[in-house]
């Protein structure tokens, strides 16, 4: 049976993404990478994808020695199964053999302190991403377990100052660059999170990740990490 309506009034949806001092933007990016393998000359692809115009990086897999992987970039998610699609139909896409396990989406957010949501949400991101002098990159996804959910706002915020603590000096020393995406609902395998570490090394992606794992975050609140892609770009789109 079903028991009498709620007479309670529903909250508000909280769609937008806030800042520092009652900021807000609904403006955000998604960002999604793709790999695949059976690919012998990257020389094509590079060429398909200057003459498209989109804002995109390519890698070649370290894992791989036929593997390539592409990262794209947009505002309006209706970019990836439209514009993107009809590209990646054509060839040389079509020849090669998609890895769907490496594949990861998601959008750039805000936790509540940022003081500028366009760089927070637009701007870094995309310098990270595109900036020629950090050609490494590794990226991963990751869920977290259901009682960091529970915790109340304070604990949640010490957790995470503590991941963002090392993260920050990694990146003041330029051993270290981090994109964070988050992916509820978005991904296949319920993951919460992509991150994206970029560099001009790669050693220094690897211990950052090392250095991670003994943050509470990684150590009590991860239910999963990975796979991991490991790639040195290939072919960068031009910065608008």
């Amino acid at each position: 049976m079903k028991g009498p309506p709620s007479t309670q009034t529903p909250p508000e949806p909280r769609l937008a993404e806030y800042g520092a001092a009652g900021a807000t933007s609904d403006r955000r990016l998604f960002m999604q990478l793709l790999a695949w393998t059976g690919c012998a000359d990257a020389a094509p692809v590079i060429d398909a994808l200057a003459a498209s115009g989109f804002e995109a990086v390519l890698y070649h897999d370290v894992l791989d020695p036929r593997g390539l992987a592409l990262l794209t970039v947009h505002e309006d998610p209706a970019f990836f199964p439209g514009a993107l699609r009809s590209l990646l139909a054509t060839e040389p896409f079509a020849a090669l053999t998609p890895r769907p396990e490496l594949t990861m989406f998601g959008r750039t957010y805000s936790l509540g302190y940022e003081p500028d949501l366009d760089e927070t949400l637009l701007n870094r991101p995309r310098r990270h991403a595109m900036n020629a002098d950090w050609p490494w990159a590794v990226w991963y996804p990751l869920r977290r377990k259901g009682e960091f959910e529970q915790l109340d706002r304070e604990t949640k915020m010490s957790i995470l100052k503590e991941h963002g603590t090392i993260g920050m000096g990694f990146g003041q020393a330029d051993a270290g660059h981090d994109i964070r995406l988050a992916c509820h609902g978005l991904d296949t395998r319920d993951n919460d999170f992509v991150v994206g570490l970029v560099g001009k090394d790669l050693a220094p992606l690897s211990k950052l990740v090392q250095t991670m794992r003994s943050t509470q975050q990684t150590s009590r609140y991860l239910a999963s990490l990975g796979p991991f892609f490991v790639g040195h770009a290939a072919w960068r789109s031009t910065p608008a």
